[in-house]
Parts: structure tokens; sequence; C-alpha cells
């Protein structure tokens, strides 16, 4: 199943899309699958962000190759930092970076989202903790992230984290494409197959030390060719069978 989150006249709406429609529902799709009868053309709908999170949890270095671009050599255990929630940022949404950022980057990713409450979780258990995974963009400002030398403000500007376009339970997070386009161009291309530290064991690693909340959600980091953005730039980060999220520089 597909579930967003959309923009409605009353507020946010869950729904779980039905082929070219939307079905909201009563209740966040982690609280329990309620439908209220209603249906929306996906079409006409204003998507939001598919996550409530309290926190955002970002794995560094997850694939070789970028750790190396970055001038280090690939960590022996996840690397972990957070992202804030005043990052998040919908589908088709607006990246616009603060005057003083002189370099802006896209990081194609795919999310985790959680269904519920999770502490330490053992790996072979991890889907029982999952709702699904979708697209997101770790946007970093890369100048003040060397500046500062730590991540904290570089990753965590307002909306620095567009996340969607829905969440999807329909896929296996072992063995899956993702691209990263810039103006139409192939900029990042990786595999989830070569992550360091695969989806399960990340979910083991992060709840021995913090307990996850339905809706958080896990970026599980990206692949090498990350780059500087421009205004009037657009992104997309496409995941096979999971979607594409296009984001929009300005």
């Amino acid at each position: 199943m597909r579930y967003v989150r959309v923009e409605l006249p009353d507020g946010p709406r869950w729904g779980a899309v039905k082929g070219e429609d939307v079905l909201t529902l009563k209740k966040a799709p982690y609280e329990g699958i309620e439908y209220d009868g209603k249906s929306l053309p996906l079409n006409s709908c204003t998507l939001l962000a598919p996550c409530e999170p309290t926190k955002i949890v970002c794995v560094g270095k997850n694939y070789a190759e970028h750790a190396r671009e970055m001038g280090a050599e690939p960590p022996g255990f996840p690397v972990l930092f957070l992202k804030a929630p005043n990052t998040l940022n919908r589908p088709e949404g607006t990246v616009h970076a603060p005057e003083f950022v002189q370099r802006l980057d896209y990081e194609g990713e795919l999310a985790v989202v959680i269904r519920r409450r999770a502490k330490a979780v053992k790996a072979e258990d991890f889907a029982d903790y999952v709702l699904g995974y979708t697209c997101l963009n770790d946007v970093t400002a890369r100048d003040v992230q060397r500046h500062d030398g730590q991540w904290t403000r570089g990753k965590s500007m307002d909306g620095f984290c567009p996340v969607g376009p829905w969440v999807t339970d329909e896929v296996d997070p072992s063995c899956l494409k993702l691209e990263t386009r810039l103006n139409g161009r192939a900029v990042q291309q990786g595999n989830t197959a070569d992550f360091i530290t695969d989806v399960p064991k990340l979910l083991e690693f992060i709840t021995a030390s913090m307990t996850l909340e339905p809706g958080d959600v896990i970026a599980t980091g990206t692949p090498a060719g990350i780059g500087p953005m421009v205004p009037g730039d657009t992104v997309e980060v496409d995941i096979e069978g999971v979607g594409v999220l296009v984001s929009h520089v300005i």
C-alpha cells in the first residue's frame, strides 16, 4: 500500500493511494487503517511530506564510495546525526538556503518511516516496526558543515529535508536502485544492496541508543556523486519501486 498526506481546506489528512485516487483516512496509518469514506483524484491533491517525525535520524557514509569522495575510509559502524523537524519539506516543495550559504548540496536517499515505538529492536524483527519506505533529499549546506566541524547547522536549516511523494510498504529495502537527477541529468546512481549497514542492522543499532516513535524517519545514507545546487535547479530523487521526489531550488 502507498500512504500519502494531503493538504485539504480543513487541514492535513492521511490517505491511501488506490489506482488514481486517494482514499482518505480518519487517522495516521500507524494508528490503524480506518477509511472515512471519501475519495480524491490523486492528480488534484497537494501532497505533503508523508510522515510526522519527532526526529529524523540520518546515517552518514553508508556507501563506501561516498565515504571516499568525502575524504574518509568507510566507517566500521554506522555514523549517526539528526536533522530537526523544521527541515521537513513536501514533494514539489521549494528549497531555499540563507544568503550566507555558499554551497548547497543534494543527497538522494532511501528513508524508512517507523510504524510503532521501537526500542532495542533485533535486526530479525525490523519489519514489525516499519510502516514503509520513501524518498528523501538530505539537503546540506556543505560549506557550513565544513566550517562548523559538526553537522547540526549545515543539515538542519528550514526546509532541508524534502520527503515523499508517499510511503510504500510494497518494496524490499535490500536491493533498490536509486538515482538522483539534477535538471534531468543523472548525478547519483546507487543500489541499497551496497549499504555498509543494511536496514535491519541500522534499526537494531539506532534503537540500542534511542527510542524511535511512530512517524520517525531513518535516512539511510547517500551514494557517491553529491554535488551543488543553485537557484533555478530541479532535483529528482528516483528510487525503484518507491517513486520520484521532486524539489525546486529558489
